[in-house]
């Protein structure tokens, strides 16, 4: 590259380095540096109170049984949400990129109107929806002669509700994703699988799946990175509870660092579900690359 674009790249590049260096940098190792302290809420009256700990916070961190159960529960709801909700995103593309949708503007409009709204607004609702004695899911079951089930108070049921409320809530914006790139799938490559006598199940398997291979990485490294930041969902609904059972990670976070004021406990776990996003993430890339070579 000559010297003279390089040198403009770095131009026009530069203010939105600045930028991201200054309000994402600093503050990231700001935090990193908090959380090898004790940081707590007599350190914020008197910074005299603070002392450096090193890796005790984290080490605590491992020996915290809530810290695991909250770490379960973020596992649960990611292996499990993930991909619903990539496999539900994936069919309303279908649906409305099929010939056979009418009124495609319409569905578009109404399956990604729950992505623009309040998660608060819509927790609150899905709360009465699911309600033990009043709730309209419990009055359906009833109408077929199924007993009420207590869906927020049950341990069972309450990680199980949270998940689908989160696929309802987020499945638009991955199903526009998904629909942008079945539109760029040249209609050759279907119309030559219908000439060889493809059936529309080996056209999706063999001609929709691979095109989509980029979209579908993209989507799901997307998808795991928002799953893995579970908070507002059961801190609207359950509040963490039946018995810790929708605790999640970022859950633990605020507890630590808003409740208890043990800033230095809340950027440990910070740190840490960073670096399990980091390797889970990595680890995804690499089985893609792997894949697209052989």
């Amino acid at each position: 590259m000559p010297v003279a674009a390089s040198t403009a790249g770095w131009v026009f590049a530069g203010p939105a380095v600045a930028v991201i260096a200054v309000f994402f940098g600093i503050p990231v190792l700001a935090a990193f540096a908090l959380s090898l302290t004790d940081f707590d809420i007599y350190a914020l009256a008197d910074i005299g109170n603070l002392r450096f700990v090193g890796l005790d916070n984290y080490v605590g961190l491992l020996h915290n049984p809530l810290f695991w159960r909250a770490l379960g529960n973020t596992m649960y709801f990611v292996v499990v949400g993930v991909p619903l909700s990539i496999a539900v995103s994936l069919g309303a593309a279908l649906l409305l990129h099929s010939r056979l949708a009418t009124l495609k503007p319409l569905f578009r409009t109404t399956f990604f109107a729950p992505v623009v709204t309040t998660v608060v607004a819509v927790a609150v609702i899905w709360r009465y929806l699911f309600h033990t004695r009043y709730g309209l899911v419990n009055w359906g079951l009833s109408q077929v002669g199924i007993e009420p089930v207590d869906w927020l108070a049950d341990p069972a049921w309450a990680m199980p509700t949270i998940i689908a409320f989160a696929v309802w809530k987020n499945f638009g914006y991955n199903m526009i994703i998904f629909l942008a790139g079945l539109q760029s799938i040249p209609e050759d490559l279907y119309e030559a699988a219908r000439i060889d006598g493809a059936s529309p199940l080996r056209q999706f398997r063999h001609v929709t799946v691979p095109m989509l291979g980029p979209v579908l990485l993209m989507v799901g490294i997307l998808t795991l990175a928002g799953y893995f930041q579970l908070f507002a969902e059961p801190y609207v609904i359950t509040q963490g509870g039946p018995l810790q059972s929708t605790v999640s990670v970022l859950y633990l976070m605020y507890d630590e660092g808003f409740k208890w004021w043990n800033l230095g406990n809340a950027s440990a776990v910070a740190f840490a579900l960073f670096v399990l996003m980091t390797v889970i993430t990595s680890g995804l890339l690499w089985f893609a690359r792997r894949r697209g070579a052989e």
